[in-house]
């Protein structure tokens, strides 16, 4: 006989199947919209590359080859693509939604090696995470030049799971659920093959979909049966206990809330005063560390100058974890 516990489990995954694909599909008529806005724009870019190709290839064909060998750099570039949620040259120019924080994009140049210890202070205490920057280097990168730029600082985490997937997830400026920076990135560093795929103490990016990472993420209390689907950052080394205590507290009833009882603001409120990175580290912080050297807004990388909602489980610029 299936047990009650059983029928919530499932009853959640059916939720977050189907808030995943609303989400996908809203997404994709988004991308639509900015496809057709910007495909005069785009005819025009193809019509110019096709005149410097032609040029290009009735050139020395040693002055390529030798101006790419004296670039090391050009493929480290390239490592890592933070797309903007709207198309810079499409015309009429696109408006991001409100929810939306533009703080620029992370530079290129992002460590492949190594490791990182987040701090997190909040009004209930610290959580520190031992930040796998080798393993998913384009969201350490950002979360790095995120926390430079205080985009963090004062955010509410702004929903709580306690039935069938457990999570606290923060993040978003807005705290609606659909906020962000303006832009968006690949995942990384999925559980394919770890059972729980997102064990308790996991730091997690929600999501709306594939390539849809933003700021938003969520804090694994108790082991939770999600799919794959959501790059691992890290894992908390201190700070666990605080967030129990959050889920102890409950939930604040939502009306009609897609995510049903047990899905919504925690009752408890928890703000992220502030969040740092340390510099990359050669080995993997533990909880013994209790100073790391922090990336202060002055030597964070300077911005040449969404979002995406996350799905973690849920949230929709680029949330969401479970719903």
């Amino acid at each position: 006989m299936t047990s009650n516990r059983d029928r919530q489990r499932t009853a959640a995954r059916a939720r977050l199947e189907r808030q995943m694909q609303e989400r996908a599909d809203a997404a994709q008529q988004r991308r639509r919209r900015i496809q057709m806005i910007s495909a005069g724009a785009a005819a025009l870019i193809v019509l110019a590359g096709t005149v410097w190709l032609v040029t290009a290839l009735g050139g020395d064909d040693n002055d390529g080859k030798d101006q790419a060998a004296g670039d090391p750099s050009a493929s480290e570039a390239a490592a890592c693509t933070y797309a903007p949620q709207a198309d810079p040259s499409a015309s009429p120019a696109v408006s991001l939604p409100p929810e939306i924080k533009d703080v620029g994009t992370p530079p290129p140049g992002e460590p492949h090696t190594g490791s990182q210890l987040m701090t997190l202070t909040t009004n209930l205490g610290t959580i520190k995470v031992a930040v796998e920057t080798a393993n998913a280097p384009c969201t350490a990168a950002s979360f790095t030049y995120l926390a430079g730029k205080k985009f963090f600082d004062n955010t509410q985490c702004h929903r709580l799971t306690t039935s069938g997937i457990y999570v606290l997830q923060c993040g978003d400026p807005s705290a609606s659920g659909r906020g962000g920076p303006a832009y968006q990135y690949a995942d990384e560093n999925l559980p394919a093959n770890r059972r729980p795929a997102y064990p308790e103490g996991t730091f997690a990016m929600a999501n709306s979909g594939p390539g849809t990472n933003g700021s938003q993420f969520f804090i694994v209390y108790q082991d939770s049966e999600l799919p794959a689907n959501y790059t691992v950052l890290g894992k908390l080394v201190e700070g666990l206990d605080l967030v129990k205590r959050v889920a102890e507290a409950g939930t604040e009833p939502v009306p009609d809330s897609p995510g049903g009882e047990g899905d919504g603001a925690p009752k408890q409120k928890v703000t992220i005063i502030s969040m740092t990175l340390s510099e990359v580290l050669a080995a993997t912080p533990t909880a013994a560390i209790t100073s790391p050297p922090a990336v202060s807004p002055s030597s964070a990388p300077a911005v040449s100058g969404s979002a995406s909602t996350s799905a973690v489980p849920s949230g929709s610029a680029s949330s969401a974890p479970p719903s």
